[in-house]
């Protein structure tokens, strides 16, 4: 019989209501009773929190339980808050071995909503898991997302998470699973000790440099631009950047826009911060490019942009 782990870290799926609003009411045991699953699944309370509230200490202690929870199991489920799914999955996926299924699921109504879907969307991860296909995925309303390049695209519908020009991996229901495509290869590192503070720099309208230059000042390691279109920031910002890099702190370009791919297009903008040697992520989110410049910076400290690029090579679309 398939032996699976499921990890139960708090968010919405375990949520109950209280005077003070939703709260973490329901253990892993609780979700576990409410899926169904021939395997033989082992439930563990990892964690007791919404997401929002995680810091990244215990987001890194989370990938070291997940990588040994792997080496006893056939496989591993991982109840998560959706607010910072994708974030943790996209440092997940980093740092897996590679071997083991794993995926990650949660749900938009609480444990005591009178139609959640938290049991149907544990089913299905459960279901996937078991089916064994290796690497760290998504599994939420019914589809398998990769984890790298999964976005929350929906603060309230059922269906609230995509990954937009990746497409789902598989779908799955009742019955079947029925897969669509191969996940791009991941396990580049080893689950740090401690994660390195990046920050996020959003760009907007005649945005100046007060943020990233506070980033820089209040000790970032490095810093991710939520760029404008493909790839373009302010030129205060772009400066700064420059300025940045040439101190040897890391930058990286991510998209605002929630789809497609960042490139150095545009004279004074995306053009001028890749001649300055930033990092641009592809289509990775701002927030899953934050964490893989922090791993990268936690595993190649002297050439932390050098390994990112390498890592992008691998996990880009084909």
């Amino acid at each position: 019989m398939t032996r699976l782990a499921l990890l139960a870290t708090g968010g919405t799926i375990a949520t109950r209501a209280t005077a003070e609003g939703r709260a973490v009411g329901a253990t892993a045991q609780d979700l576990l009773a409410t899926a169904a699953t021939d395997a033989d699944v082992t439930p563990v309370d990892a964690a007791g929190r919404l997401s929002f509230a995680a810091t990244l200490d215990e987001l890194a202690a989370l990938a070291r339980t997940v990588r040994e929870t792997c080496a006893d199991h056939d496989g591993v489920v991982l109840t998560h808050g959706t607010d910072t799914l994708e974030e943790t999955a996209v440092l997940l996926a980093l740092t897996h071995d590679g071997v083991t299924p794993v995926t990650i699921t949660g749900a938009q109504r609480p444990f005591d909503d009178p139609a959640p879907d938290g049991p149907g969307n544990l089913t299905a991860a459960l279901r996937w898991a078991a089916h064994g296909r290796p690497g760290v995925t998504v599994t939420f309303a019914g589809e398998v997302l990769p984890a790298v390049g999964a976005r929350k695209v929906h603060a309230e519908a059922l269906a609230a998470f995509a990954a937009p020009g990746r497409g789902p991996l598989a779908s799955v229901d009742a019955d079947h699973v029925r897969e669509h495509a191969i996940a791009p290869a991941t396990g580049l590192a080893t689950p740090p000790d401690t994660l390195p503070r990046v920050d996020v720099v959003a760009q907007y309208v005649g945005a100046d440099d007060h943020a990233i230059s506070a980033a820089a000042d209040a000790g970032a390691r490095g810093v991710v631009i939520a760029a404008f279109g493909a790839g373009n920031a302010t030129p205060p910002v772009v400066a700064k950047a420059r300025e940045l890099l040439e101190r040897g702190v890391p930058v990286a370009v991510a998209s605002r826009t929630g789809a497609g791919a960042v490139e150095g297009l545009y004279a004074g903008g995306g053009a001028e911060l890749a001649r300055a040697g930033a990092l641009f992520c592809g289509d990775l989110s701002p927030w899953q490019a934050r964490l893989l410049l922090a791993v990268a910076l936690a595993a190649h400290p002297d050439d932390p942009i050098g390994a990112a690029h390498g890592w992008m090579a691998r996990v880009r679309v084909a």
